[in-house]
């Protein structure tokens, strides 16, 4: 079967479905950290949410220093880049990401 540019489409039902599935499996591992996923485009882009659920699920912490507290979108974007380092020493190859990783500060951030 074709794909046709409805199904591409960023509004397509199908990645509404992967998204709400990815938000909730990710909360339930956050919980122990006191964390939450509200939404996906903007709650992962400042790399925070996605540190701790990386810490949360390899049980190890980061290799290196990320921002707590991240005020400029250049901190936002070394600590999604501190994720993308831990995920790569750790040989996880990431594959179906979507065209951009980007953190927020006037970009989006995709992972679907």
């Amino acid at each position: 079967m074709p794909v046709t540019e409805k199904d591409l489409a960023e509004d397509a039902p199908w990645k509404k479905i992967q998204q709400n599935t990815f938000t909730r499996w990710s909360n339930e591992h956050l919980k122990c950290v006191n964390k939450r996923i509200v939404d996906l485009q903007t709650d992962l882009g400042d790399g925070l949410r996605l540190i701790a659920l990386l810490e949360v699920l390899s049980h190890k912490k980061m290799y290196r220093k990320y921002h707590p507290r991240p005020n400029f979108g250049q901190m936002k974007l070394e600590n999604v880049s501190v994720a993308l380092e831990f995920l790569d020493k750790e040989n996880i190859k990431l594959v179906s990401i979507g065209e951009s990783i980007h953190s927020t500060a006037g970009c989006k951030t995709s992972f679907f």
